[in-house]
């Protein structure tokens, strides 16, 4: 607790002076304190990427995950705390089921998104509970709507996106992200980018080792959500890493270069 926050903070229902709920400002520390996540969006469909950190030498290898399928044609992808990106994912498959049992056809993204949104800012509004802490991207595609994505934080509030990071390397997988030009590649292409961005922005000095999950909800996968293929996968992760030992070469060859001038 910090003396600006000192009496103001011990409740989500109560403002600051300036006008700040404390409360959910703690929650977004919680996702910008968790590992990378990125989410794109292309020509024909939505692909997710996370870097999931491996905390322990014994951890079994694709225990973590952090992209689920809510509906066949919808997937989510936390960052943040996992518990509350677990009890997210199981009310946004309630919501999903309900509507579909309601009216006969599956919740289209941005109906789930306003759901998911409702609910997470209910929970900023009553003393007995906390905000999430964590931030979701919701993703899908038909052949009617296309793709969509949007992406909820703590507070409840929502936007669309074409593209979006979360996690401590935000700033730099935006910047990334904003070289690219979703709107005129296909999820086969964006994987590999995503893939590429992850390693990119992770720092082997001061990062733990990671694995890369890799997913997409798009033509490719007939419309359904699912982790890439192991194919798919190794490829989009060699593609990375050859793209990295890429730049460190050309950054050894300008090192070069400056030291022959001097």
């Amino acid at each position: 607790m910090t003396s600006i926050g000192t009496g103001y903070d011990l409740s989500a229902q109560t403002f600051s002076p300036a006008g700040k709920v404390f409360q959910i400002d703690y929650a977004m520390k919680a996702v910008d304190n968790s590992s990378t996540a990125i989410a794109i969006r292309g020509i024909d469909g939505v692909v997710f990427a996370s870097e999931n950190t491996i905390k322990s030498k014994l951890h079994e290898s694709k225990t973590i995950q952090r992209a689920f399928g809510i509906d066949r044609h919808i997937g989510m992808l936390y960052c943040g705390r996992r518990p509350d990106g677990h009890s997210l994912a199981k009310e946004g498959r309630s919501s999903a089921t309900k509507f579909r049992d309601l009216y006969g056809h599956p919740i289209s993204v941005s109906k789930l998104n306003d759901e998911l949104g409702a609910y997470m800012h209910y929970l900023t509004l009553h003393g007995g509970a906390r905000p999430f802490g964590c931030c979701v991207v919701i993703g899908g595609y038909n052949p009617t709507d296309g793709a969509e994505l949007f992406m909820a934080q703590p507070s409840g509030e929502s936007w669309g996106y074409y593209a979006c990071a979360m996690g401590k390397n935000k700033q730099p997988a935006q910047a990334e992200l904003e070289k690219l030009k979703p709107t005129e590649m296909t999820c086969r292409e964006l994987i590999k980018e995503a893939a590429r961005i992850i390693y990119a922005t992770h720092d082997d000095l001061k990062d733990k080792e990671f694995e890369l999950e890799l997913a997409w909800v798009c033509a490719e996968s007939n419309g359904k959500f699912e982790h890439v293929s192991s194919e798919v996968h190794e490829e989009a992760s060699s593609f990375a890493k050859e793209k990295m030992e890429e730049e460190s070469d050309d950054s050894d060859s300008d090192d070069d270069d400056d030291e022959e001038e001097d």
